[in-house]
């Protein structure tokens, strides 16, 4: 079930959950050629926009999500909870969904 909403502004994350967007495949290969918009894959590559401020453990104590807004991430290609803003799909993943945190470092 997909929400429509106004402005992805208008999402706060609660507890720990973390709200991304999906990076966009390139629709050019090397050589110049254009991939038709049904046989370009999704990437499992997203930017996080949002970030809850975490889920609270036994004690009470909060737990800060390992991401935070600007972040590169890697998602699972299936799950999280499609958030539809304008013509924008945006998902909600929890923190402990969130594959990996992608560096630039070499």
């Amino acid at each position: 079930m997909a929400t429509t909403l106004r402005s992805v502004r208008g999402v706060v994350p609660l507890l720990d959950r973390i709200l991304v967007q999906r990076m966009k495949a390139e629709a050019k290969t090397a050589s110049g050629l254009y991939i038709p918009e049904k046989n370009v894959e999704k990437l499992s590559e997203a930017k996080v926009l949002a970030v809850g401020p975490g889920a609270l453990d036994r004690d009470g104590q909060r737990i800060t999500p390992s991401v935070s807004p600007g972040d590169r991430v890697l998602i699972p290609p299936f799950g999280g909870s499609t958030v539809k803003i304008g013509d924008e799909d945006y998902l909600l993943f929890r923190d402990s969904e969130i594959l990996a945190k992608l560096t630039d470092e070499k």
